[in-house]
């Protein structure tokens, strides 16, 4: 997909990973890019950057979510490219209360489900369009010390293969991004992380090589090209591959516990 022209929306887009992409489709000529964040006034500020508009949105809500969709579709024109974007990060095995696993579970995961339910039958009724779903190199790998935002990011993973596979005869494109380490509100006083492990980037080389992906209609966009051979070995060795992360875990998971 060429963004040239196109309307755009981001989820999250007040700061961070969402930012970025907010500014780089302005940049590659996109005709509008509507900023959706919880944060309105962080939205509002990537909006005037942008020469967009801002959506007061919460991605952990449906109706919210419907709402984005419906405010746009009618206020800007139909959707081109959905970037479902917004994320967050839990702590925990599987102690963790369950109000905390369904939070995590509303945004990492059914935001993604939400927004292909009211915005899949749009545009496959006008002939296509695209999703771009960040998730984490944790949904191909693990995530030492968070099994909710490992179990979420398998999920949302699992969902992006699921909608390229079951609509992309309908001219819809799906990519889903899995970067590890991006400096952002999430990743502050984690730099030393398991998942900077191969470094962290800043959030505006995440964008560039998510835009790449969509001109080029590529499904995995991995900024940090380690994950592929990491993906590699896991499938080729899976008893080896968790030895390794066991030994990712002793490192970082007692640094974690003392944070």
């Amino acid at each position: 997909m060429n963004i040239n022209d196109r309307i755009v929306v981001v989820t999250g887009a007040a700061s961070g990973i969402g930012r970025a992409l907010a500014l780089k489709f302005a940049e590659a000529g996109a005709r509008r890019v509507i900023a959706a964040d919880i944060d309105l006034a962080g939205a509002t500020e990537t909006a005037k950057a942008t020469g967009g508009a801002a959506v007061e949105t919460n991605v952990a809500d449906e109706s919210s979510i419907k709402s984005l969709i419906d405010r746009v579709e009618a206020e800007h024109g139909p959707i081109d490219l959905f970037c479902s974007n917004a994320g967050i990060l839990t702590p925990g095995g599987p102690e963790t209360p369950d109000e905390n696993w369904r939070r995590i579970i509303d945004i990492n995961v059914m935001s993604h489900i939400w927004a292909a339910r009211h915005l899949v039958p749009l545009m496959a009724a006008r002939g296509g369009g695209y999703l771009l779903n960040t998730a984490s190199a944790a949904g191909l790998l693990s995530q030492v010390g968070s099994m909710p935002y490992a179990v979420t990011k398998h999920a949302a993973i699992g969902a992006a293969e699921w909608l390229a596979l079951t609509y992309g005869d309908q001219g819809i494109r799906v990519s889903v991004l899995c970067p590890q380490a991006v400096r952002s509100k999430m990743t502050a006083g984690h730099e030393d992380g398991v998942a900077s492990i191969n470094g962290m980037l800043e959030p505006e080389p995440v964008a560039e090589a998510c835009l790449k992906a969509i001109e080029a209609e590529t499904f995995l966009v991995l900024p940090h090209p380690e994950v592929l051979q990491y993906m590699r070995n896991k499938t080729e060795n899976y008893d080896r591959w968790i030895g390794g992360m066991r030994k990712l875990n002793r490192r970082y998971g007692a640094a974690l516990k003392e944070g």
